[in-house]
């Protein structure tokens, strides 16, 4: 279960122009202008939605019909699974629930809040089966987690600031497992170019990254930032919203924790869920007798996480499937080994999950909190 976070909507934040009365106006103003209203979505992105996951559906039913062999083999690697060791499997999926929950936990408190772990693990696992069952999951879980921890007596602006501030902690541990994973694959191993790519992406980071740190103990470029990012949103009212949910969230996520020192042990459960959920996916190859490509292993990992974060389709049906399993053919498994592992994986950590998440979807609807949960700041 990886631990993805998205920022709230500027209307979701308290004091944000548009959480505000405006003055009444007779007519409203054309678009781009302050105070007129936002033009309506355009119907095309929908339609490009359907038409991608129509697509990607067509596309799974082609290559089981042209690899009938390969899926009947892998179909008979999982008949043969040992019990025992996916009853580990699943073991490591609840403990990467576990350091989800922890990490939102640890956040929410950082923010002043004071709440249970189960409540947060009943949030956090409903909110993961609603992501991955429906059209626009995403956004659709995001509002409903929020609207559940505001129910609870945690302002908006914690909550929108714990959720990014573990999205970052989420990306920033996937990445250094990336890293870790282009490191120990073998130079002259295959697709040697890819291992390179990643590499160089990571150095480009972290050199922008100490660049961006250091021009900005500089008061004339925090000067010269800040009125380009205000130019930038001037005259359109919907980046304008946009811009101003993004200081408020940032400027919440700073005050969790001011120094760096500070968000080690967010990093540390980040990288606790990550860790677990691919110890998940091992575990699977075991139970199933597949000898593990442990030089490539990572980087078939976490590089299908990064392209699951893309949401092409509910749950990544079918983009997970296929990444995976192809990239774990490029790192040496046969066809029918690589489809047999990711669909017993997957197996543990998403559809396992689903009538497990909206159980608790369910109970967390209707559960009426008893009072306000107590703040500590």
């Amino acid at each position: 279960m990886s631990g993805e976070s998205e920022l709230p909507g500027k209307s979701d934040l308290p004091g944000s122009p548009s959480a505000r009365p405006s003055a009444p106006t007779d007519t409203p103003g054309p678009p781009g202008t302050p105070g007129a209203p936002d033009p309506p979505r355009p119907r095309w992105r929908r339609y490009l939605w359907w038409l991608t996951v129509v697509l990607v559906a067509a596309t799974a039913a082609v290559l089981a019909a042209t690899h009938r062999q390969e899926v009947r083999e892998a179909a008979h690697l999982v008949a043969r699974v040992d019990l025992d060791l996916l009853g580990v499997a699943i073991g490591l999926e609840a403990v990467s629930i576990f350091a989800l929950a922890a990490l939102e936990r640890w956040l929410l408190r950082a923010g002043g809040a004071e709440i249970r772990l189960g409540s947060v693990a009943g949030v956090v696992v409903s909110a993961n089966a609603v992501a991955g069952a429906v059209p626009a999951g995403s956004v659709l879980a995001l509002g409903w987690a929020m609207r559940q921890l505001e129910r609870r007596g945690i302002a908006l602006t914690v909550v929108g600031a714990s959720l990014a501030a573990a999205g970052v902690m989420s990306i920033t541990a996937l990445s250094l497992l990336l890293t870790v994973g282009a490191l120990v694959a073998s130079p002259s191993g295959p697709a040697p170019g890819l291992r390179e790519g990643v590499l160089i992406a990571a150095g480009s980071c972290v050199a922008l990254l100490l660049i961006v740190l250091a021009l900005s103990r500089s008061a004339w470029v925090r000067d010269v930032s800040s009125r380009a990012w205000h130019r930038i949103g001037r005259g359109r009212p919907r980046l304008t919203r946009l811009q101003d949910s993004v200081g408020t969230v940032a400027t919440q996520a700073l005050a969790l924790h001011p120094t760096l020192r500070g968000w080690i042990r967010p990093l540390l459960w980040a990288l606790l869920n990550w860790i677990c959920d691919a110890a998940v996916l091992v575990v699977c190859m075991a139970a199933l007798g597949i000898q593990v490509p442990w030089r490539g292993l990572l980087m078939a990992y976490t590089l299908t996480q990064f392209l699951g974060s893309l949401r092409v389709t509910p749950g990544n049906l079918g983009i997970a499937e296929a990444s995976l399993s192809g990239l774990l053919v490029l790192y040496g498994l046969r066809a029918d080994q690589a489809l047999a592992a990711t669909l017993l994986y997957r197996g543990v950590s998403f559809w396992l999950l689903q009538p497990i998440g909206w159980a608790c979807w369910l109970v967390v609807t209707l559960h009426k909190p008893e009072g306000k949960h107590r703040h500590h700041r």
